[in-house]
């Protein structure tokens, strides 16, 4: 398999990282505008493989997409990242431009790639590049939810003084501070619903932790956090290489599902070789569904941004 991300800032660097570090990409390339910086980055992980034991090769290029083609899954993390007190929302007006020129090379180079959005705000690019680019749903996968349900589990774990191995959650709707929609009643421990160890006020807690980790981290860091995405990232990527079918919460474009049409919003999906391969439709509690419209709204909101900003 072929892997390309664009962007070799940490986000990039670090999809490429534990992608590598999976060891189920034969060829991962690195691209950049930054002239030198992507091959710098490749060069330093190409140094670890033999410390880290694994067997993909990784190489940079500056601007070159020639260099991607053949590209199974691509992908994108450039643009600006988020700063302390910055929306993901007012990223839009630089990383529309960005997202819908990397899409159309990327697809120049390689017709039958999948790609996966990470650049913010990520609903939003996600739907950019299936409007921009005309591939079939199941090809456009945005990532959010993926990173979203591990920092629910984060909480989960911290809450109830237990291995996260421990726990099962997920998060859906928008990815966003306001727009996401961590299912608390659905989330269990070893398969006993947290309800079981947990207050309403403790419930309460990781629900607001998790909608504002991203914030958090940015107000810490002062910049977009890079461990966690990446990892995420490599996950979905590996259940395309592996076909493995593996349920994740990701921003799809939805026709229908869940009463929703023409926006791309993190549901379950399942993921396969083809990318998207089933929008899962799972029975939503009233309240859940409410919170899912209501994140919808936003995200349309965000997309009506595009147009202005075009």
């Amino acid at each position: 398999m072929k892997v390309t991300v664009v962007g070799a800032g940490a986000v990039g660097a670090s999809c490429a990282e534990y992608i590598a570090i999976k060891d189920f990409a034969d060829e991962i390339v690195l691209v950049d505008i930054k002239e030198g910086f992507a091959e710098g980055k490749a060069m330093d992980l190409m140094q670890t493989a033999s410390l880290n034991g694994f067997d993909s090769t990784i190489t940079g290029v500056t601007n070159d997409y020639a260099a991607t083609a053949g590209t199974d899954v691509a992908v994108i993390t450039s643009g600006i990242p988020r700063k302390p007190g910055m929306t993901r929302e007012e990223l839009i007006g630089i990383n529309a431009g960005i997202v819908k020129t990397v899409s159309e090379n990327l697809i120049k180079h390689s017709p039958k790639v999948i790609i996966i959005v990470v650049s913010n705000p990520m609903d939003t690019m996600t739907y950019l590049a299936a409007k921009a680019t005309g591939l079939p749903k199941n090809r456009i996968i945005g990532m959010g939810g993926a990173l979203d349900s591990a920092r629910f589990k984060y909480r989960l774990a911290e809450a109830l003084g237990c291995p996260q191995s421990d726990v099962s959650g997920m998060v859906i709707g928008g990815h966003s501070d306001v727009g996401m929609v961590p299912l608390i009643e659905k989330a269990v421990r070893n398969s006993v619903p947290v309800s079981e160890f947990l207050s309403e006020e403790q419930k309460s807690a990781i629900v607001e932790a998790t909608k504002v980790g991203g914030a958090t981290l940015t107000k810490l860091l002062g910049t977009s956090a890079w461990y966690a995405p990446g990892a995420a990232v490599s996950e979905l990527v590996k259940a395309v290489a592996l076909d493995s079918k593996k349920m994740f919460p990701c921003s799809a474009l939805l026709e229908g599902e869940y009463g929703l049409n023409d926006l791309c919003i993190g549901v379950p999906v399942i993921i396969g070789k083809n990318g998207i391969e089933k929008i899962v439709e799972i029975e939503l509690s009233e309240d859940e569904k409410a919170k899912l419209v209501a994140s919808a709204e936003g995200v349309k909101k965000t997309n009506a941004l595009l147009e202005v900003t075009a």
